[in-house]
């Protein structure tokens, strides 16, 4: 038996979570225009839209697109400063309970997870697999096709509703979900903070059937990429069909084709911008020549502290000797 949530509609829209909610909206964000003209009349929007939320009368509003290249094109959809701000106060109350229903290996979007400790995990369990590097340990990795863009707007709502029994906030949430559309019925908007939770909810399905069907005990999982792990390749082998048909059937969602495949650690698996060996690892080529391109088109401090951040994780010191170069000679 499923356990449920039991914050009710209330604590979501109370004026107490709207106002912590704009606390940690305001983050990174106070020099933005729009964020400053809703702060200048703050309790007034707060009020009326606690006014709206309680007598139902809210209606999430459009989205302004915009692209980034992070490193391909992707498209932004920017939901209006209030509208953003119910957003905060709905993950205030909704993350933390279904952190708990997470598997302990889902690291995108979530406290104390992150990148660098997937692959991290990743590491640790190619060192058991192989028995420190005495045996071949196999890895099947997979990418979901169009995640975002492929979400099943009921599929969602449903799993949902399994945790969820105050139907206000199912209300609420669907409001948010049918707001948006790539197609008709499925696609989320990625610049909702709503669609991180979203997202997560919607894998862990895959991710319990991974677990508990599959029984795969070495399975890491960050946003739509996956990968499994074993010492036994025709095993992999005969897992693939297993899983695009319970990702089809039941979150109507592919695995990308040209982006699934079995391969040893040993030969290099290319797995969250690094490439992994077995007592190495180094950035993708395509990440290092993104890097020292925006190093030369930027001059911030900020970008250069994070960028020598993500390469001291792994074996990078001639990039970090080349970057130090590039700086010396741009005078920062």
């Amino acid at each position: 038996m499923k356990i449920k949530l039991t914050h009710k509609f209330e604590d979501i829209i109370n004026l107490d979570n709207l106002l912590s909610a704009w606390g940690e909206f305001l983050n990174g964000k106070r020099g933005r225009r729009d964020v400053q003209l809703f702060g200048l009349n703050l309790m007034d929007n707060l009020l009326s839209l606690h006014h709206d939320l309680l007598y139902h009368k809210y209606n999430h509003g459009g989205y302004k697109a915009f692209k980034v290249f992070d490193p391909k094109i992707r498209d932004i959809h920017k939901a209006s400063v209030c509208d953003r701000l119910l957003h905060h106060a709905i993950y205030r109350k909704l993350y933390p309970f279904f952190d708990k229903i997470f598997i302990f290996d889902s690291y995108s979007c979530r406290l104390n997870k992150g990148a660098h400790k997937a692959v991290l995990r990743f590491n640790k369990f190619f060192l058991k697999i192989s028995k420190n590097n005495t045996k071949n340990c196999w890895v099947l990795k997979g990418d979901i096709r169009k995640f975002f863009a492929s979400i099943n707007h009921q599929i969602l709502l449903g799993i949902l509703n399994e945790y969820i029994t105050d139907k206000n906030i199912v209300c609420l949430l669907q409001n948010i979900i049918y707001s948006f559309q790539i197609k008709e019925g499925k696609g989320l908007p990625l610049g909702n903070l709503t669609s991180q939770l979203f997202a997560n909810i919607y894998l862990n399905v895959f991710d319990q059937f991974i677990k508990h069907k599959i029984k795969a005990k070495f399975y890491i999982r960050y946003a739509d990429d996956f990968v499994i792990m074993s010492d036994n390749k025709e095993c992999l082998e005969n897992q693939i069909g297993l899983i695009k048909e319970f990702l089809f059937l039941n979150l109507k969602l592919e695995i990308h084709p040209q982006k699934i495949f079995i391969k040893t650690v040993s030969s290099g698996l290319d797995f969250l911008g690094w490439i992994n060996f077995p007592e190495h690892k180094v950035l993708r080529k395509s990440t290092k020549r993104r890097m020292i391109c925006k190093l030369k088109e930027s001059n911030k401090e900020s970008s250069l502290n994070s960028y020598l951040g993500l390469i001291k994780h792994g074996n990078a010191c001639k990039l970090k000797l080349e970057i130090l170069k590039l700086i010396n000679n741009k005078n920062w």
